[in-house]
C-alpha cells in the first residue's frame, strides 16, 4: 500500500475514535420547534388556556360540545381533565404545543389530561420536522428540564370500543357488564371513562373501532397520581378497548411516571414508537389485547438517581388478567410483536419519592425483567434486542399446579398440557405465548442451585419483597432450556458490539455516551409481509446496514442522541477500516495496484 494511503487510513481512524458514538444530551433547544411548517418561535407564542379556546359542557373535567383546531401559533395550557367525546374531534396541527398544568398535593384527581372518548377522534397529526408536543407546563424545550421530572400532568388517553377480555369481578369491570371497563384511578361511574362494549351506547364491541391518528407525537413528564394507593395512576399514553382503525406510528414518551405505553385489551397496531427513561414498564399490555407492533425502541433511565424517580421496571409487561379473575379458557392477551429493541438498566433499587408519592413504596415497580409475562397471557414477540435487565424471560407459575393459565402454562411446547390451554375457535392453543429469535445481551438471573446465569426464569412476585421477581426464582429445568434456545432459536450473550448501556446522569441529563444499534444485524426470519409489518430479517429495532433508520429523521427530539454518526464507518460495519480505505480510495479515483 502506498504511503499516502496509509496516511488516509491513519486520518479516517483518528477521526473514527471521536465520533463512533453521537452524545447529545436529551434534546436540543426546540424554540423553533415547527419552523419548517411556517411555525413561529415556541418563546413568542400567544398562551393560551385551552378551555377558553374551547366551545365545552361544564367547568370541572370538561366535554366538547363542538370540534376544535389547534394550531402551532399559540402555546396550549391544558389545565384539568378535558375529554372529547362521542362525534366530536380534537386535530393538533403539526407543530403545536400543548402543556399539562402540574398535579398538586391533595388535588391528584384533578391532574389535567386530554381523554378521547369512545367515538370521539384526535387527530395529532404531526410531521417528521414538525412534531406534535405535550409536556409539563414547566419545560422551557430548550434541553435543560431534567429527567427526573417525571408525573408532571396527567397523560393521553384513548378510549374506544373494540374488544377485551374483562369479567364481572375485575376492579376496572362497570356495573358487572363483561368487555366494560373504565380507566385505572377514574371513576366507573361517568361514563366518559368507559372503554369497551356491552352498554347501551356501545353493545357490540368492534375491532375496527378508530379513535383517530397519533403521528409524530411526543409525550413527555407525564403519568400523574390520581390518587392514593399503587395502580391508580394514569401512564404516557393509555389505550383502552382502541381499535385497529386508529392509525399510531412515530410517537415517543418521555419520562413517564407510571407505563409509557398501557394497552388494556382492544386491537391497535403500533409501528416506529419509543419510550424513554420512563419509571415503569416501556410496553404494558393487559386485558387481552391483541394489536401489531413492530419497530419499537425502550430505553430505561438509571433509577438510582436521587430526585422524584423511583424504579424502572420491565421492558414489557405481558399480562391478561392482573386481578385473575378471569379463567384459563378466558381470551389471552395475544399481540404479534416484531423487531423491538429494549435497553434496562440492570437494577431495581426502590429509591425516595416525593410527597406526591407519599405512603407508595415502588412495589409496582421492582420487575426487572425484559419481558415479564404475568397471569393468562399469550402473545408473541419475535426477532427482538434486550440488553441490561436483571432477568430475560421471567414467566409467572403461582397457579400451574392448580387451574393453570399463567404464563408458563402458555409458553411450554407440550401438546399433553390441555388441561391448562384454552382453546380458541374449537383449536387448543398449545404454547399461545411465543418467545422467539431473540437476542438477550447481558440478561441473566443468577441461580442459588448452581451459580450460573439463566436468561429464563420462573416463580412468584410477591409484593412487599424487594426484589421481588426473585422471591421464589426458580432455575428452568433442562427442557424449559432446550426450548428456550434450541426450538425457539433465542440466544442469550453477555454483550454484543454496538450496544452501549452504561448510561450515567448528571442533573438529570445524560453525561455519557450510549448507543442501541448492533454492529452488525443478527439474522432472524423477517416478519411477515402482511400489509402491517415491514420485512426485518434482523433481531432488534434498527438494521445496522443503514445509515439512517426510522428514527433519524426526527428534529429537535430525544432520539437524535441515539443514532451513530461516525462519518468514516462507511460500508456500516461499526468499525472503520481497510474496507472503509477501499471505497474512500475508490470514490476518490484512486486505483492503487500495490
Amino acid at each position: 500500500m502506498k504511503k499516502r494511503n496509509l496516511l488516509l487510513l491513519a486520518a479516517l481512524c483518528a477521526v473514527s475514535v471521536t465520533t463512533s458514538f453521537s452524545q447529545k444530551g436529551i434534546r436540543a433547544n426546540e424554540n423553533n420547534l415547527g419552523e419548517e411548517c411556517g411555525c413561529p418561535p415556541v418563546s413568542s407564542r400567544t398562551t393560551v388556556v385551552l378551555m377558553s379556546s374551547m366551545v365545552v359542557n361544564g367547568t370541572t373535567n370538561p366535554e366538547l360540545s363542538q370540534s376544535v383546531h389547534l394550531t402551532c401559533d399559540k402555546m396550549y395550557i391544558l389545565d384539568q381533565k378535558v375529554y372529547v367525546p362521542n362525534g366530536m374531534s380534537i386535530t393538533i396541527d403539526p407543530g403545536t404545543v400543548i402543556k399539562g398544568t402540574p398535579t398538586v398535593a391533595g388535588q391528584e384527581a384533578n391532574a389535567s389530561g386530554l381523554i378521547i372518548e369512545r367515538g370521539g377522534k384526535i387527530y395529532a397529526n404531526g410531521e417528521a420536522q414538525c412534531p406534535v408536543v405535550m409536556t409539563a407546563q414547566a419545560d422551557p424545550m430548550d434541553g435543560t428540564y431534567s429527567i427526573t421530572n417525571v408525573g408532571k400532568w396527567g397523560g393521553l388517553v384513548l378510549l374506544g370500543a373494540a374488544s377485551n377480555n374483562l369479567v364481572d369481578g375485575n376492579t376496572l369491570c362497570v356495573n358487572h357488564t363483561p368487555g366494560l371497563g373504565f380507566v385505572e384511578g377514574f371513576t366507573a361511574a361517568n361514563p366518559w371513562n368507559h372503554f369497551g362494549s356491552g352498554d347501551a351506547a356501545f353493545p357490540v364491541a368492534n375491532d375496527d373501532d378508530n379513535s383517530g391518528v397519533l403521528k409524530y407525537l411526543s409525550v413527555r413528564h407525564a403519568g400523574a397520581i390520581l390518587g392514593a394507593g399503587n395502580g391508580n395512576e394514569l401512564n404516557g399514553i393509555t389505550f383502552g378497548s382502541v381499535g385497529r382503525g386508529t392509525i399510531v406510528n412515530h410517537v415517543e414518551v418521555v419520562a413517564s411516571a407510571d407505563d409509557n405505553m398501557e394497552f388494556f385489551g382492544g386491537t391497535v397496531n403500533v409501528k416506529y414508537a419509543s419510550t424513554l427513561f420512563g419509571d415503569d414498564d416501556m410496553f404494558d399490555y393487559d386485558l387481552g389485547y391483541s394489536g401489531k407492533v413492530q419497530f419499537y425502541l425502550g430505553v430505561a433511565a438509571d433509577s438510582l438517581v436521587t430526585d422524584n424517580m423511583r424504579s424502572t421496571d420491565n421492558g414489557f409487561e405481558a399480562d391478561a388478567d392482573d386481578q385473575t379473575k378471569a379463567t384459563a379458557t378466558s381470551n389471552h392477551s395475544n399481540p404479534i410483536i416484531y423487531n423491538v429493541t429494549m435497553i434496562g438498566n440492570g437494577h431495581i433499587v426502590p429509591t425516595k419519592v416525593n410527597a406526591l408519592y407519599a405512603g407508595y413504596p415502588g412495589t409496582d415497580n421492582t420487575g426487572g425483567a425484559a419481558i415479564m409475562a404475568k397471569e393468562l397471557t399469550g402473545g408473541q414477540i419475535y426477532n427482538s434486542l434486550f440488553a441490561n435487565f436483571r432477568s430475560g424471560l421471567h414467566l409467572m407459575n403461582s397457579r400451574s399446579a392448580a387451574s393453570g393459565g399463567d404464563a408458563y402454562d402458555q409458553w411450554v411446547n407440550d401438546p399433553s398440557r390441555t388441561t391448562h390451554l384454552t382453546t380458541q375457535g374449537g383449536i387448543a392453543q398449545f404454547q399461545a405465548l411465543k418467545v422467539k429469535h431473540n437476542i438477550f445481551v447481558n440478561c441473566g438471573v443468577k441461580s442459588n442451585r448452581n451459580g450460573k446465569q439463566y436468561p429464563l426464569s420462573t416463580g412468584t412476585m410477591v409484593s412487599g419483597k424487594f426484589p421481588a421477581l426473585y422471591k421464589d426464582f426458580t432455575t428452568p429445568t433442562d427442557a424449559d432450556t432446550t426450548q428456550f434456545f434450541t426450538t425457539d432459536d433465542n440466544m442469550a450473550v453477555a454483550s454484543l458490539k454496538g450496544i452501549e448501556t452504561g448510561m450515567a446522569f448528571t442533573n438529570g441529563l445524560i453525561s455519557n455516551m450510549f448507543h442501541v444499534t448492533p454492529a452488525a444485524n443478527v439474522t432472524a426470519p423477517s416478519a411477515p409481509n402482511d400489509g402491517f409489518f415491514s420485512p426485518a430479517p434482523y433481531r432488534g429495532a434498527f438494521d445496522a446496514t443503514k445509515e439512517g433508520t426510522w428514527i433519524s429523521n426526527w428534529a429537535n427530539i430525544e432520539m437524535q442522541s441515539l443514532q451513530d454518526t461516525n462519518p468514516t464507518d462507511l460500508n456500516g460495519d461499526g468499525i472503520t477500516d481497510g474496507k472503509d480505505l477501499s471505497i474512500l480510495l475508490g470514490k476518490m479515483g484512486i486505483i492503487d495496484t500495490n
